[in-house]
């Protein structure tokens, strides 16, 4: 998809915030809490090529609070929007873990030593180069990237999800 600009030069969109985006995207979907609703949920994705990575649920008496990172993002957009459910759309890091005793720990280190505070965390089921991968939210995206590449971390995007289903 492009655009022509003022001066008649090609735009191409997808760069705004394309699949090379340096992040993954989780949505936060607001569910009634009842029985039955997290497999109507699931059942949403079962004929299309959208694959779960991940996926949390905060429970409280009226709703629940689900959070998920998918394969293919914008096709799991269209698939909740066209199910009419209430959601939000947040920037994650994706990080391959190093293989050593606690490797959360090496990432935490360079996050705390750059002043950077975490607010979510929970693993990818994904298979990367035999990684653990973990997705992190943190308080300030750009900072934090920049401190985990200059750590050798490596980080995944969604052409990397997609990849890897």
């Amino acid at each position: 998809m492009s655009q022509a600009d003022d001066a008649g030069a090609s735009i191409d969109l997808r760069t705004g915030r394309g699949r090379d985006y340096p992040t993954i995207r989780q949505f936060t979907i607001f569910l009634e809490n009842k029985v039955g609703a997290l497999q109507a949920f699931l059942r949403r994705f079962v004929k299309s090529d959208v694959r779960i990575l991940a996926m949390s649920i905060n429970d409280s008496t009226e709703c629940s609070i689900l959070r998920c990172i998918l394969s293919h993002p914008e096709q799991g957009r269209e698939i909740l929007e066209r199910a009419g459910l209430a959601m939000i759309e947040s920037d994650l890091i994706a990080v391959q873990l190093r293989d050593c005793s606690q490797p959360l720990m090496d990432v935490c280190s360079a996050l705390l030593r750059a002043e950077i505070n975490l607010v979510q965390t929970y693993p990818l089921m994904i298979k990367s180069d035999n990684c653990l991968t973990v997705a992190i939210m943190v308080d300030n995206i750009d900072q934090a990237m920049e401190t985990l590449a200059n750590h050798d971390f490596r980080m995944l995007n969604e052409d990397d999800l997609m990849e890897l289903y």
